[in-house]
């Protein structure tokens, strides 16, 4: 059995433990671990300074960069796409400011922008399925050509919202046509399946697909683990899954449909990460054959790469482009489109249509027809 003695060693062993402690972090260790501490605070400090200087160097050349690509952006942009209308449809979150430079890097390539379109949440939102099958029913009725009879609800909504950019009255070209009218008001009323900036001022010749988030990788990457690190119950993190699968299918099928239903179509987003649309579309066989994608969106080449890329792709020519080790070539060949004379349906057939110029770049305009 314990006794009494037991317990007073027990508590005098503490105690004399602790007093040799404090006379040893008094006396003779107090020196050695306030030099060793201050040791590491100031090699943490020097890593700190010197990182920034490297991050204010890295700015300061991509600053320069950035300014030396806008300088020649003129010339690489002139004729690129002259004449032409684009429709410019948004998915996801895409940063004003992206916007608003793609737009303007359009504007500057000789285009005009027709619509700015964003496709809403509603689109996928697993709750209005049943609304949507049925809204897809009535547009298909609006639909030339048709789409095959087992395309599927995603595909005829993502072909009427194509059409509905596209589609010119056959009296006036510079007019969208009765079908594409009634489909604008069913998509974008009541279904709110799109909101559209401004108004559509005239059928678009070519559209572009700004796929978010607009950002890059190192950006993406830091969303990504808050995420992971963020407490879901399984069942919010499984219908976050399909959530975020529906949205990448339906991407697909709205660019495939842009293409389709257009003389081209570029999908342009922010850096590749591995559960994006971009990186999804390269994956497809097939559809990475018909469509041309751009990268870092969010950077002044990426910008500068879209008109060239659409450009290019109106031209006949596919390819993939950026900074990343999928990408076909950093950027697209420079094209010279011809100027496009709009005639009315009617007397369409009396007149033979300009044809596109090719690449200026030869070698490049063999790579990846379309």
């Amino acid at each position: 059995m314990i006794d009494f003695r037991y317990h007073l060693v027990s508590l005098i062993s503490v105690f004399l433990a602790l007093a040799v402690g404090i006379a040893l972090g008094a006396g003779p260790l107090k020196e050695a671990i306030g030099d060793t501490l201050t040791g590491q605070v100031e090699q943490l400090r020097l890593e700190k300074d010197a990182l920034r200087d490297e991050l204010d160097t890295a700015t300061v050349d991509l600053q320069q960069s950035d300014a030396a690509l806008d300088s020649v952006a003129p010339a690489l942009l002139d004729g690129t796409l002259t004449d032409r209308r684009v429709a410019v449809v948004q998915l996801g979150e895409v940063a004003p400011e992206v916007l608003t430079a793609v737009t303007d890097r359009l504007t500057q390539a000789g285009a005009s922008v027709s619509a700015t379109v964003q496709v809403t949440e509603a689109w996928t939102d697993p709750e209005r399925r049943s609304f949507r099958q049925s809204l897809a029913g009535t547009l298909v009725g609006y639909l030339d050509p048709t789409p095959a009879a087992d395309a599927g609800t995603g595909t005829e909504l993502a072909e009427a919202l194509a059409q509905t950019l596209t589609s010119a009255d056959p009296t006036n070209p510079d007019v969208l046509s009765e079908d594409a009218a009634v489909m604008l008001d069913l998509l974008s009323g009541d279904a709110a399946l799109i909101s559209v900036s401004g108004e559509i001022t005239a059928p678009a010749d070519a559209i572009v697909v700004l796929s978010g988030p607009t950002v890059s990788e190192a950006e993406a990457q830091l969303a990504a683990e808050a995420d992971e690190a963020a407490s879901v119950p399984t069942d919010e993190a499984s219908a976050a899954a399909d959530l975020a699968a529906a949205k990448l299918t339906a991407g697909l099928q709205i660019v495939a449909a842009a293409q389709a239903r257009s003389t081209g179509a570029v999908l342009a987003g922010g850096d590749l990460v591995e559960t994006d649309l971009l990186t999804a579309l390269r994956a497809d066989d097939t559809l990475s054959t018909h469509l041309s994608t751009v990268e870092s969106a969010q950077t002044v080449a990426g910008q500068i790469a879209i008109p060239m890329a659409l450009g290019s792709r109106i031209s006949g020519t596919v390819g993939h482009y950026g900074p990343s080790a999928d990408a076909t070539s950093p950027m697209p060949p420079h094209v010279v489109l011809l100027p496009i004379e709009r005639v009315p349906a009617a007397t369409a057939d009396a007149v033979v249509p300009p044809t596109e110029a090719a690449p200026t770049d030869a070698a490049t305009a063999d790579a990846g027809q379309g």
